[in-house]
This record gives C-alpha cells, structure tokens and sequence, in this order.
C-alpha cells in the first residue's frame, strides 16, 4: 500500500510539473505576443505615420509659396492647384489701409460711388458710338468688341494710369473654368463690378484663364459706363447682322456634319480652321 501510494504521489508530482510546464508556455507566448503588438502599434511609430500623412504648409513672407503633400498627382492625374495656391494676398505685409485716409482697401471699398458725374469731356469719349469696323462676331452669332478697345477707350477717357481693375475676392476655380470678382476704379472712385469667368482646358493654360477672366470682367464693368453699349440693344443686333454679318453652312472635317454659323461678310470663321465653308 505504501508503494502504491509513493507511486500515485510521483505521478501527481509529474503531471503537476509538466502543467506548470504548459502554463510557463503559454505566458511566454502571451507575453511574445503582447511584445509584438506593441512594437506594432508603437506611439512613435503612429505619431510618424500621422505626420507624414498630414498635409505641410509652408508659408514664406513675400512669395506666399505653398506646398501641399496631399494635393500632390495620384494615380497618373493632373495636379490641380487650389485657390490658396493660385491667389496672392489682397494686402502686403505691412501695409495697412485705412479707410479714413486718402487709401481706400479696394477690395471692400465703394467709395466715392454715384458721388457726381465724371466731365463732359469723359463722358463724351464713353459714350461715342463704336464704329463698325471695331465690331467681330462669333460663329455662334455673338457680337462683341475686343478687350483691347475697351482699355483703349478707357485710356483715352481718363488718361493711362487713371483707372484700374481691383479684384474683390479670390478666384473661383472648378475643373474647366476660372473666375473672379473685380471693380472697376476710375479716378479715385469706385464706377462698377463684375464677375468675369473663362473656361479653359488643360491646367497648364490656368495663368492664361485668369487673364482672360480679368478682361471678361472690364468688358461688363464698362457697362455702366456706357461703353459699347449698342451691343446689348437687340435693335441694333438686328441690323448690324444683316448689313454686315451673313450666315453660312459649315461642315466639321472630321465628324462631317453640318450646322450654321456666322461671319462678317468682309471675314471669315478663323477660329473654327476644321470647318468647310458653303457660301
């Protein structure tokens, strides 16, 4: 009986050694484990990842340069710039506009608004008639007058330097088009704003967009200044189309279908060259 005994008691001792065994194992691989997670999900190792993924803004006083890691290309698709990047500031560093002084901050100002009425002298060269050799049409019946005259007439008016387009506001870009709001300053004196806008397709041609966005501007700023204004009266539409415009077929060379347009009798389509005139 006492053998037995002995011999229950040292297998009793075994398993218990080798349960010990299996426990010290497995806290082991706990512990592994746990070590691995934690080199996994380091604070540091986060804190890195979270930096590199948030966006860096670098501002340098006088250039405004701007770098952004998230609007960097992906995917092989065109960088898009944002109006952040695009804009300069309205207002130098340093420079301070009052509006009680003889500075006006443009950007926000109406001063000097329907105050009185510009000489008759200026008002004489606003308001003369456009001759008709300065009038283009567009293919798709449009008339207008170029940009270029506008500034001409403007100049004339009230002498180069004597006028200027002050923006109001930021550009406004989406994927095809750009504009901006602007006012139009006329010896001191607020006259007009407008918002002009150009379409544009590639972002490479942005910088010329805002340029054409500006002139679109001045062109319906000088609205209210009576400048070109026979081009708004539907009247006169009607008669300057039939004295000196015609409508002719046209034929797209390589979709070869045909539609209407217009030119002036003494032109021609310029800017559609993939057209085919029948006269």
């Amino acid at each position: 009986m006492l053998r037995v005994s002995l011999g229950a008691m040292s297998r009793i001792s075994s398993a218990g050694r080798a349960a010990a065994k299996i426990q010290s194992t497995t806290i082991r691989a706990v512990s592994t484990t746990e070590t691995i997670s934690a080199k996994r999900y380091s604070p540091t190792r986060r804190d890195q990842s979270t930096m590199k993924a948030t966006t860096k803004v670098k501002d340098i006083v006088g250039s405004q340069e701007v770098v952004s890691e998230n609007n960097a290309p992906t995917d092989g698709k065109a960088y898009f710039p944002a109006t952040q990047e695009f804009d300069a500031p309205a207002v130098e560093d340093g420079i301070e506009l009052n509006e009680q002084s003889n500075t006006h901050d443009w950007s926000r100002s109406f001063h000097g608004l329907s105050t009185q009425p510009f000489s008759s002298e200026i008002a004489e060269v606003l308001m003369q008639p456009i001759t008709a050799d300065d009038i283009e049409i567009k293919p798709d019946g449009l008339l207008y007058l170029p940009e270029i005259k506008y500034r001409r007439i403007l100049n004339k008016a009230f002498g180069p330097g004597g006028w200027g387009l002050a923006p109001r506001g930021e550009h406004s870009i989406s994927p095809k088009n750009v504009s901006r709001e602007y006012a139009l300053i006329c010896h001191g004196r607020f006259v007009s704003q407008a918002r002009g806008e150009q379409d544009f397709f590639d972002n490479s041609g942005l910088p010329t967009a805002s340029e054409g966005c500006k002139s679109n501007a001045l062109m319906r700023c000088c609205k209210d200044l009576g400048i070109a204004s026979e081009l708004w009266d539907p009247g006169f539409i009607r008669k300057f189309k039939k004295k000196h415009c015609v409508e002719v077929w046209a034929e797209h060379l390589a979709t070869k279908k045909k539609k209407k347009l217009w030119r002036r009798k003494d032109g021609d389509i310029g800017m559609l060259r993939l057209f085919i005139l029948n006269t």
